[in-house]
């Protein structure tokens, strides 16, 4: 009596597994360049800086954040960020945006940034500090 149930419960874990794997696979993409995100059409993380300070502004009306940014090939797309300026923006070395490119402008559903570190080269290699 035991072995049907056991063989539904394995084929029930199986088809869940597989549709979570399909999902998280088509969630999932490596680093692009705008190019790259244009041609696939998918969604995208570009790596880049922040570019023409003047430009980025924020409208609460829309609450949309609106920047330039610059991919490591040198290509420079408008980006959109239907969310406040993240805070510590400006300090940014570089940015992450994921999201989907829409004509020109990149559709940014999430932004990450690496900011300097406060350590220094020596401190951030672990060697310590002399007495």
């Amino acid at each position: 009596m035991r072995k049907p149930r056991t063989i539904i419960s394995l084929v029930a874990l199986v088809g869940f597994s597989s549709l979570l794997l399909l999902n998280f696979g088509n969630q999932v993409s490596g680093y692009m360049h705008f190019s790259e995100a244009e041609a696939s059409g998918a969604s995208a993380h570009v790596v880049g800086i922040w570019v023409q300070p003047e430009t980025a502004h924020y409208s609460p009306e829309d609450n949309l954040f609106v920047f330039h940014m610059q991919d490591e090939q040198g290509t420079v797309r408008k980006v959109h960020y239907n969310n406040p300026k993240p805070a510590s923006f400006e300090s940014a070395e570089k940015l992450v945006v994921e999201g989907t490119l829409q004509g020109d402008i990149f559709m940014a559903e999430h932004i990450l940034m690496k900011c300097p570190s406060k350590y220094s080269d020596s401190n951030a290699l672990g060697q310590s500090l002399p007495s």
